[in-house]
């Protein structure tokens, strides 16, 4: 990027600034300057540090090929992001009111959050429910539930997110039919569901069935959402609960974007056109606390999956190569301890997703360590963002960042130790391997314990739990409860549903769905046909099981 004289100049330059900088550096200077993944960070960036990067190449312009600078040629100067608060608690009439509150307050796209029965696959009747129905997410049995959590809300004019995976043929199913019931046709619903459950074998640990059939599930639904429901991002593919376990940065992207590749050539496989599907595929990453190193992550993220589509997977519409992604700010970040400090946590990790180029941003609340989010953190939390919109001024210009000698090199660096990672896993036989031989989760737990292990020591600060810390502290924020009512209630909706439902149609259908998931049809149309009779999710999983069986993890070491 620079010339050889220009260069020369410059090394100079800096070989003198070494020199003065010298009798500034003491004992007392902080021992070691690394981000949060463990990487050495230099003192002073210059144009050495960039030399050797291809403006076109590499760094080119917003919009243009291989969008290191965004994907979008105006990005927020056109449309600022979607703004998404993860909501849902209780049952299905509170985190409708949860819904209307939030759009009230100028909320641009619905969240929703399932309880840990749901994200299983079980009822709230299921003796494995007890003590968590509603306590994580709203719980949801039936299409019945589905269609109160969206009441008075009309799904041709909202873009709703669904956080679920092993299940998550049921829920968009059930969304479907109140999609029906509404008269919205399908092909004006959007949105997008997480789906991504080779992530749940790595790190978050939700899951039903074993991979290759979990697998055939999110094919089936790519293939039946791209005919009839083309607006639908059917996989959101996440790095986010890798991060959440303890990944660095360049493991996050890189395994996620390996989960998304083994996606890509399963659909394709089926006999799928890549660029049928591949436009509506869609990311999900951790915004944690490293602001320079998560800018950098992004944007490297960027380049190698435009390359990688366009060149390995001979991707030809352009569409095809966008790496389109949600962000979330890091949970693992907050802290119990002086609560009100993740407001400013939540704040620079949502200003480093921007500064990235996000699509669509949740951003935390203060109280998600302790409690699902009260209503006034859930509504700080999108103030957050909105300040961040229409006050600070860094939507003005498009990747404002482009051209720093430290942001341009960290970028190149990253995308160095991506690919590495990338290609670690091809030699060790794929993502679906290497989840069977612990690889990824023993990589997981290596980082992770060296977080830790810097905290504990002190190289790294943490205000409020190993610094700054207030003697005698008492929390006094307001505590979202969930009334053990809750679960009642829902087992006795369960129980009337069953009561008063034609149960020969629900048997029919469920029988017909063991067909189909027994020869090559398509899962997602059967699934339908149940829930529009009040299948319950548990015994449409039940069903499946009888045909895929159960995964059980085997030991790491």
């Amino acid at each position: 990027m620079f010339d050889k004289d220009f260069l020369k100049k410059v090394a100079q330059k800096r070989s003198d600034w070494d020199k003065k900088a010298e009798k500034f550096k003491c004992k007392k200077s902080r021992p070691r300057f690394i981000t949060v993944s463990g990487d050495e960070i230099k003192d002073l960036y210059t144009p050495e540090d960039i030399a050797h990067i291809d403006f076109e190449k590499k760094i080119g312009w917003p919009g243009e090929y291989p969008y290191t600078r965004g994907i979008h040629s105006t990005m927020y100067r056109t449309r600022l992001w979607t703004m998404r608060q993860f909501s849902g608690m209780g049952n299905a009439r509170q985190t409708n009111q949860r819904y209307h509150y939030l759009l009230k307050n100028g909320q641009t796209g619905l969240s929703v959050a399932f309880d840990l029965p749901t994200l299983m696959g079980y009822d709230s009747d299921h003796p494995r429910s007890l003590g968590e129905v509603g306590k994580c997410g709203v719980a949801v049995d039936t299409l019945a539930d589905m269609e109160i959590i969206f009441d008075k809300i009309n799904l041709a004019e909202v873009s709703t997110s669904m956080t679920i995976n092993a299940p998550a043929s049921v829920l968009l199913a059930m969304y479907l039919a109140v999609a029906e019931k509404q008269g919205v046709a399908f092909d004006k619903l959007r949105g997008t569901l997480q789906n991504d459950i080779l992530k749940e074998y790595i790190a978050q640990k939700e899951w039903i069935y074993p991979p290759e059939p979990s697998v055939r599930l999110i094919t089936d639904m790519i293939q039946f959402c791209t005919s009839h429901v083309p607006q639908w991002n059917t996989i959101s593919i996440s790095g986010y609960h890798i991060r959440e376990a303890g990944s660095t940065a360049a493991q996050e992207a890189a395994f996620t974007l390996a989960d998304g590749f083994t996606y890509v050539e399963a659909a394709m496989k089926q006999g799928m056109d890549v660029d049928e599907f591949a436009p509506r595929l869609s990311y999900f990453f951790n915004a944690h606390q490293d602001f320079f190193e998560e800018i950098a992550k992004y944007r490297a993220a960027r380049r190698i999956y435009a390359r990688r589509m366009r060149e390995k997977y001979k991707a030809k519409d352009e569409k095809s190569w966008l790496l389109r992604f949600h962000t979330q700010t890091a949970g693992c970040s907050l802290t119990a301890q002086q609560p009100e400090n993740n407001i400013i946590r939540t704040a620079y990790e949502a200003l480093s997703a921007v500064m990235g180029g996000t699509q669509s941003l949740h951003t935390n609340s203060m109280d998600e360590t302790l409690a699902l989010p009260s209503d006034k953190a859930a509504l700080i939390a999108l103030r957050t963002q909105q300040v961040l919109a229409h006050e600070t001024g860094v939507t003005n210009t498009i990747d404002p960042l482009a051209g720093s000698y430290f942001v341009e090199a960290l970028t190149d660096r990253m995308e160095n130790d991506i690919e590495t990672i990338l290609d670690e896993i091809d030699r060790r036989g794929g993502v679906v391997k290497c989840i069977e031989e612990g690889y990824l989760q023993r990589e997981i737990a290596k980082s992770a314990y060296r977080y830790q292990l810097e905290i504990e020591r002190r190289e790294r600060i943490i205000v409020g739990i190993n610094d700054y810390i207030m003697d005698n502290e008492q929390i006094d924020i307001p505590i979202l409860r969930i009334d053990e009512s809750v679960e009642r209630e829902q087992a006795k909706s369960i129980r009337l549903i069953k009561e008063r439902r034609d149960n020969d149609k629900v048997k029919r259908t469920l029988d017909d769905l063991v067909s189909t998931c027994k020869t090559n049809g398509n899962t997602l149309k059967g699934i339908l046909d149940c829930v529009r009779v009040m299948a319950t999710e548990g015994e449409i999983s039940d069903a499946m099981k009888t045909v895929f069986g159960e995964y059980h993890e085997p030991p790491v070491i």
